[in-house]
């Protein structure tokens, strides 16, 4: 990680002037399909972390200046804390409250699914003023870890992403400066949502490098596994799979750049970051099955690494929005569209 720090791996969207790599997203994309398919695990904490995003798309200038400087300045992680431990899909019900009290708000509640907050220096908390409100009574928070109140859990003991630090987050009568509120504004939720639509294509190119991997794996092993006197790579079933591994990995790939290349032209993009993860993380859950497939009984065993590959896979279906609600998404765009 700090390897990763010092070739500028860890803030690539951060702009030049406040010391980060100044890339955009597209650029950012090809990175991470890069370092995903040699490590998808670690590949979470060295991509553009989403507690950053926020801050660089709608933080003041005192924000960024205070904030991303000091963080880009030495080895430092960040933690986007959106989902809780009843909250998920539905963001706009969270509990974490945020109470005004002087010149400072005061957050209590519980945040769950943390990538990096085990290690984190710096918190992106989303927090509620009035749960009547939903989504309107929504705040986002910059909350440095320093701040008393505090407390992380242990590493969440999961099926994939295993070397992907992930743990609940307490904020126990945290106190946060007013100048904290992201943006000095409210309108948490629109800046929650706005980030996904950023972060989703690199989850995305990360699924494509992912699948990458074990399309490669398995193109190697069919070549040298030998079934009725020849490589299983000579038989039409699995030339087959294969091919459907390439088409859905390079389909997925273009999908992904569309999405980021209209992100670093400044246009809205809920509908294409949606698609490129809805279809990436498929193919990444097909592909790494297939992988195994190939493999065969060795392909069940911890002696290969595809298993691995498919335990990782399935999570990109969950995380930073399930497949079904990226395909929600996707129908409320199209819908709205027809009405216009």
């Amino acid at each position: 990680m700090e390897k990763a720090y010092a070739e500028g791996f860890l803030s690539p969207l951060v702009p030049r002037e406040y010391g980060g790599g100044g890339l955009g997203v597209l650029d950012t994309c090809i990175l991470s399909e890069e370092l995903a398919r040699r490590t998808w695990d670690l590949r979470l904490h060295i991509r553009e972390h989403p507690g950053l995003v926020p801050i660089v798309k709608f933080g003041t200038e005192d924000q960024k200046e205070a904030h991303l400087r000091p963080f880009c300045r030495k080895f430092n992680l960040a933690s986007y804390c959106l989902s809780e431990p009843h909250v998920g899909s539905d963001p706009a019900s969270l509990e974490t409250a945020a109470a005004l009290d002087g010149g400072d708000y005061v957050l209590n509640g519980t945040k769950m699914w943390i990538t990096n907050a085990g290690y984190a220096n710096l918190f992106l908390v989303f927090a509620t003023v009035d749960r009547q409100k939903k989504h309107k009574g929504i705040l986002s928070f910059i909350v440095p870890a320093g701040i008393p109140g505090i407390r992380r859990g242990g590493p969440i003991d999961k099926m994939g992403q295993r070397a992907s630090n992930t743990t609940t987050v307490s904020f126990k009568n945290v106190r946060v400066p007013k100048e904290n509120l992201l943006g000095g504004t409210a309108d948490g939720f629109k800046k929650a949502m706005a980030a996904l639509d950023i972060t989703r294509p690199m989850i995305a190119i990360g699924a494509v490098g992912l699948a990458r991997s074990a399309m490669e794996l398995a193109t190697r092993y069919a070549q040298k596994r030998v079934q009725f006197g020849v490589p299983i790579a000579s038989h039409q079933a699995v030339q087959f799979m294969l091919a459907d591994m390439a088409i859905g990995i390079e389909a997925a790939r273009l999908l992904v750049w569309r999405a980021a290349s209209m992100a670093d032209q400044g246009l809205r993009t809920s509908k294409e970051s949606a698609i490129s993860k809805a279809f990436a993380a498929d193919v990444a859950m097909k592909v790494t099955t297939d992988a195994v497939q190939i493999y065969g009984a060795q392909g069940y065993t911890k002696w290969h690494p595809v298993e691995k590959l498919m335990r990782d896979a399935k999570v990109i279906q969950i995380y930073e929005g399930s497949a079904q609600i990226m395909r929600r998404i996707i129908a409320k765009s199209m819908l709205e569209k027809e009405k216009k």
